[in-house]
């Protein structure tokens, strides 16, 4: 990452309110970045983007992301270098509840988005335009082998599914409208693990469940505890949306213009109630009481399927852009952990937020001179590159 490559940038986030946009805006705002977010509201209470006190930072436009007039009109006012796509309806169990709101704010928002940047590109091009899908949006074979960039893509519930539509209206503006000319942006899908981090309050899932039950003297029940999924700190993945948002700004923008996958290495792929227990341990709650949780259903499940086992391949994201996980499971729990912990304290979430940042600029950089040292690169480069020639990526 190019710190001085992000200074005076203009970056519009969509979504800047929510969990992931939180963590984005601070680390954009380390990095000198002018910031403007495009959001409805804020998603949960308590919320992050009020407890770091981003409301006083950042320009915000309040729009619902399914209303192109309104993504138009900021667009043109804000004249965006880059932008990143994060509004979503990121829950699966909503998705059951609400199907509709859920394909037409993750797949017509998409769109919305996408034509907006259309419509607008005659007066100010955006160069690169970064959009957040879903590690779920692939027809997961539930094998060891981790979903890569050129598998199929599909969906058996409607969050998943409407992901996977998504990608189908990025691929069809980008070959539609974006390729083939001068001052084109380059467009962008990124997938990443199941992410974990401090800051994140929404329904559903397993570490907000576990602080909740905490705060109320209760152990946590998870809805799916055998299932096995792809964790990872916040920061890794948007580490990678960073680095592939500078290449897609530069020269030559347009051959990263595809299909990214920021996933953790094989061995973090761990158990629901595997998550449960270190998270509740690292909160200093009794493992005893975690553990007899993690094997108690959610009631009316009824006859939703639950993927057994989701894994990410981040071979490509890599090697050709040089990402690599830095935090471990465990280190990535600790972390979420300590943010939490020092919330119930009281102290300043902004200044406890900027300091894990630093943590991980500090450990990434020391992640890259290692792999560097090893003579990582060359040969695993070439490898892949012949592989990805077979499978079509």
């Amino acid at each position: 990452m190019n710190h001085s490559f992000w200074q005076s940038k203009k970056v519009f986030i969509t979504g800047h309110t929510g969990f992931n946009g939180s963590w984005l805006c601070l680390w954009l705002r380390r990095l000198g970045a002018e910031i403007h977010g495009y959001s409805d509201k804020l998603p949960t209470s308590p919320s992050m983007y009020r407890l770091c006190g981003l409301e006083q930072d950042i320009a915000w436009t309040r729009g619902d992301i399914r209303d192109g007039g309104r993504l138009t009109e900021a667009l043109r006012i804000v004249k965006p270098d880059i932008i990143f796509h994060l509004a979503a309806q990121p829950l699966l169990g909503r998705s059951y509840e609400d199907p509709l709101t859920t394909f037409a704010v993750n797949t017509v928002g998409t769109a919305a988005l996408l034509d907006a940047v259309r419509v607008t590109g005659s007066d100010h091009p955006v160069r690169a335009v970064v959009l957040a899908t879903s590690d779920h949006c692939y027809a997961n074979r539930e094998s060891k082998m981790g979903c890569r960039e050129y598998d199929a893509i599909g969906g058996q519930d409607p969050f998943s599914a409407s992901k996977a539509c998504a990608e189908l209206v990025v691929s069809a503006y980008r070959r539609s409208f974006f390729e083939g000319g001068s001052g084109m942006p380059a467009v962008a899908t990124v997938q990443a693990g199941s992410i974990i981090g401090g800051g994140d309050w929404a329904e559903g899932r397993i570490v907000p469940g576990c602080v909740r039950a905490a705060m109320l003297g209760h152990a946590p029940v998870l809805q799916s505890p055998e299932t096995v999924r792809p964790w990872q700190h916040v920061l890794e993945p948007l580490a990678g949306y960073l680095e592939l948002a500078e290449r897609l700004f530069g020269k030559g923008g347009a051959s990263y213009a595809e299909a990214w996958n920021f996933g953790p290495r094989e061995e973090d792929a761990k158990a629901d109630s595997w998550l449960a227990g270190a998270f509740c341990s690292a909160l200093g709650i009794q493992t005893s009481a975690c553990t007899g949780a993690a094997a108690q259903e959610a009631e009316n499940i009824g006859s939703r399927k639950v993927t057994a086992v989701l894994r990410l391949d981040s071979t490509k994201a890599q090697y050709r852009l040089g990402w690599r996980p830095c935090w471990k499971a465990d280190e990535a729990v600790n972390r979420t952990a300590e943010w939490y912990l020092q919330w119930m304290k009281g102290m300043p979430m902004r200044d406890v937020s900027a300091a894990q940042i630093a943590d991980y600029e500090a450990a990434a950089g020391n992640n890259s001179k290692e792999h560097e040292l090893a003579g990582e690169g060359a040969d695993s480069m070439l490898a892949f590159t012949e592989e990805s020639k077979s499978g079509g990526v």
